[in-house]
């Protein structure tokens, strides 16, 4: 498929790197040289960044649901602020959007303005998920790219494919090179969550998901030479 605008999914986890947690530099130095060559390509690139290296879920069984979500939320901004100035140092113009009110430090997201970002080369941040509880990250990413009108999804994680079980506990585990999104959905196989691969499915989104400690795999799954999951909608 020719590619000319993506939203780029990034798991926290996986900016991460070794380190398990925050940031690693040398990691989130790559994907914006990565980026800066699809800019230099001329391809309108958003991004939503996963909160999993700063907060995951309730820390306690005492703890409320919503104002835990609410942490998860503001993880986001944090990500998407430093991964936004790290993108800046390699001269590209960013804009980090939110759902909310963050005083001066984000915008108020409105897709008109969005949109006009992205045809002048300028990379959009979605931060924030929603806005609203008991939806993830993958919900927020989904939503964004039918927003925008985005071609595909691509999504950077830890792992660098979609497996039939757990290839960290079963050395057999056979990894898919395309499937459908009904697949996920019938099979619960948790690449993303259900609300998340039903919305995509409805709307006709794919999705590429794909291993960001590859190299160069964020181009590679632009330009080509895609080793991932490619998971269809048709």
């Amino acid at each position: 498929m020719e590619l000319k605008r993506v939203l780029l999914k990034l798991s926290g986890e996986a900016l991460a790197g070794d380190k398990k947690t925050g940031f690693d530099e040398e990691t989130v130095k790559d994907v914006a040289s990565q980026v800066r060559k699809l800019v230099d390509k001329n391809i309108e690139l958003a991004v939503v960044i996963g909160g999993g290296n700063f907060w995951r879920g309730r820390t306690s069984e005492y703890m409320d649901r919503v104002k835990a979500d609410q942490i998860g939320m503001l993880a986001t901004v944090m990500n998407c602020i430093y991964t936004a100035d790290m993108f800046r140092s390699k001269g590209m113009k960013c804009h980090i959007m939110t759902p909310f009110i963050c005083g001066n430090m984000t915008e108020l997201f409105d897709k008109d303005k969005a949109v006009s970002y992205l045809k002048n080369g300028e990379i959009v941040f979605f931060a924030g998920g929603i806005g609203h509880p008991y939806f993830s990250t993958d919900m927020a990413t989904v939503l964004m790219a039918i927003e925008i009108s985005a071609d595909v999804i691509l999504s950077a994680k830890a792992i660098d494919g979609v497996y039939d079980s757990d290839p960290k506990k079963n050395p057999d585990a056979k990894k898919y090179d395309k499937m459908h999104m009904s697949d996920i959905v019938d099979n619960k196989l948790g690449v993303i969550d259900l609300a998340s691969a039903v919305l995509a499915m409805e709307n006709k989104m794919p999705m590429m998901l794909f291993g960001l400690n590859g190299e160069n795999s964020i181009v590679k799954a632009v330009t080509g030479g895609f080793t991932g999951t490619l998971i269809t909608c048709e």
